[in-house]
């Protein structure tokens, strides 16, 4: 099972960050701009968790079904149970922390290959999991920031 560790310092504020990470609204693949829409659904939300199928269009197109949870403050996690590639138990997960007034994100991807496209997907998160996921990470970040300038701006 791959697994993909790395950290992130942004000026992003925490909070911000967790609002967009938890934002299942029509707005959230603004947010995350490797999430495809059309793969997009809410299947439920509550106060601490949500149950969501999301995607991308990478290798053909790849889904997951799981639940995230936000219910510790600074770690969300989101954990696969159902996918076209992926299985059950693979996660993705956000420890977010602020110090010296910037933020700290560290992510841990998980994943346990169900099929051969997802074996063969593994075997290139080998290689460059860490700076394909970094690069989404890092232009969900700009994103961000681009909102919170403009809103400082007006």
């Amino acid at each position: 099972m791959p697994t993909i560790a790395f950290s992130v310092m942004t000026d992003v504020p925490a909070d911000q960050f967790i609002a967009a990470l938890t934002d299942f609204t029509a707005a959230r693949p603004k947010w995350w701009p490797n999430l495809d829409p059309e793969r997009f659904r809410v299947h439920s939300v509550n106060a601490t968790t949500a149950d969501v199928t999301e995607g991308a269009t990478f290798a053909g197109g790849i889904w997951e079904r799981g639940t995230y949870d936000w219910s510790v403050p600074g770690f969300i996690r989101f954990e696969v149970e159902d996918s076209n590639a992926f299985a059950a138990g693979s996660s993705w997960e956000y420890r977010v922390a602020e110090a010296d007034g910037r933020t700290r994100i560290d992510v841990t991807v998980r994943r346990r290959p169900r099929t051969v496209k997802a074996r063969i997907i593994s075997l290139m998160l080998r290689v460059v999991g860490r700076r394909v996921f970094r690069k989404d990470l890092e232009q969900t970040l700009a994103i961000l920031q681009g909102v919170a300038g403009a809103a400082e701006s007006r």
